[in-house]
């Protein structure tokens, strides 16, 4: 399939975390839609029980530029990371923000099975991991609702081997400042497209609003819920 055969519209999976801001008065939804959508996702830590009971391979995507100790995306792929290796699991972690990447150029040379033209990071490090892994984690700051350019650098390079990384399982975590209820719309819709179009199995989201500072996310309930997350796959 052509990637412009995406589809464009998809709704919220009910297996999200898409919780309140840190520490910060929640946001009211005035739809009533997303009200439930709500309300159903603050069981996700009850619904995410044992995935499979078996070990995974593990690859988280960090693409924060800011350093381990300041990035909020960051700290919640390390929560994440305790947790999934607290459970047994085995955790490949690729930092794209200061790796050499390039970006597709629609070559098509790899006829979306490889080999890339770019001999860079993605292909000759992160795409070997991605291939063997059961699991991809994808982890960005929100940039103008969005991921950051250095994840969709990754995503697009999925193009060079479309197929063999279709029916892995995943994981979305973000953080952003803004902490309205319509502040991570757009990343959602877009995640889940990819999920769809990937044939994923989503396994769940941390949505952290409200965590424009290290600070903020450290002190909120997020890093919790990304530790409960891996920890319980």
């Amino acid at each position: 399939m052509n990637r412009r055969d995406f589809i464009k519209v998809v709704s919220v999976g009910s297996m999200s975390l898409f919780l309140s801001g840190c520490g910060l008065t929640t946001a009211t939804d005035k739809n009533s839609d997303k009200n439930q959508v709500a309300a159903a996702n603050t069981d996700n830590e009850k619904i995410q029980t044992k995935a499979t009971g078996d070990k995974m391979k593990i690859v988280v995507i960090n693409s924060s530029p800011h350093s381990e100790t300041q990035s909020t995306s960051k700290y919640l792929s390390q929560r994440f990371t305790e947790g999934a290796k607290s459970a047994g699991h085995e955790v490949f972690t690729f930092d794209a923000a200061n790796e050499e990447i390039n970006p597709c150029r629609g070559c098509d040379q790899c006829g979306m099975n490889g080999p890339c033209i770019f001999k860079d990071s993605i292909e000759n490090k992160l795409m070997p991991k991605m291939l063997e892994a059961d699991l991809l984690v994808l982890v960005t700051p929100l940039y103008y609702f969005g991921m950051s350019a250095q994840l969709k650098t990754i995503v697009d390079r999925f193009y060079s081997r479309t197929t063999k990384l279709n029916g892995k399982k995943s994981i979305m975590m973000a953080t952003a400042w803004n902490s309205a209820d319509w502040t991570m719309e757009a990343l959602i819709n877009h995640y889940e497209t990819l999920v769809r179009y990937m044939n994923w199995n989503d396994l769940g989201k941390v949505m952290a609003v409200g965590c424009g500072a290290r600070s903020l996310v450290e002190k909120s309930e997020f890093g919790e819920q990304a530790y409960k997350l891996g920890a319980n796959l």
